[in-house]
């Protein structure tokens, strides 16, 4: 599939026209849910969320890259957190990396849907935006949470994604900017559908 076809899908399923740059942005309240691909690690927000393991020490994939980037001392600094639970965040400096703070969660490994995993990947989203309102973060990016090692089918993810941001922005002030910044164009895809969906079911 090229480029003009996947924005031409993207356009059906979200409704509206996506930007020149491949942007997919819709209004909650007074917040945007921005869906871009690229790379998170990039990102000049006030926060970017980790895809982080319990322990918080780096792992693989976007985990490992962030730290990677943000130098030892963000490795330092999350020993010092002791660890995060599954649906948790927690946040730190950005170090290196261009945004100010990284917001660490630790995503549900895919078992088949029997053992609340969408609870917990919603949760994940929430508490992210909880923790982004308490330090004053306005422009937050998350990456697909758990869709890696975690092994988390890209579609349920984008749509329990983009519900949890949905319903938290229309309870909440706070944070000005939401961007899922995906790697690929089959989770970009998603996503910018789920986006489309959820505002729908809104309305």
């Amino acid at each position: 599939m090229n480029d003009d076809q996947v924005t031409q899908d993207v356009n059906e399923c979200v409704g509206s026209s996506t930007t020149d740059d491949g942007i997919v942005e819709k209004q909650v309240g007074p917040a945007r849910i921005q869906i871009v691909k690229g790379d998170i690690i990039r990102e000049e927000l006030d926060a970017i969320v980790n895809a982080a393991n319990n322990s918080l020490l780096g792992g693989g994939g976007v985990d490992g890259a962030i730290h990677r980037a943000a130098g030892p001392n963000l490795f330092k600094e999350c020993w010092t957190l002791e660890g995060c639970d599954t649906g948790d965040a927690k946040i730190t400096k950005g170090y290196q990396l261009r945004a100010k703070h990284v917001i660490h969660t630790v995503g549900p490994i895919w078992r088949g849907g029997q053992s609340n995993e969408s609870k917990h990947l919603s949760s994940c989203y929430r508490r992210c935006l909880e923790v982004a309102i308490e330090n004053q973060v306005k422009s937050i990016a998350f990456p697909a949470i758990s869709c890696g090692m975690y092994g988390y089918p890209v579609p349920y993810a984008a749509r329990n994604a983009m519900k949890a941001v949905r319903d938290f922005l229309i309870a909440h002030e706070g944070v000005d900017l939401v961007r899922f910044v995906l790697f690929d164009e089959p989770a970009y895809h998603e996503f910018a559908k789920a986006l489309g969906e959820a505002i729908q079911e809104k309305g």
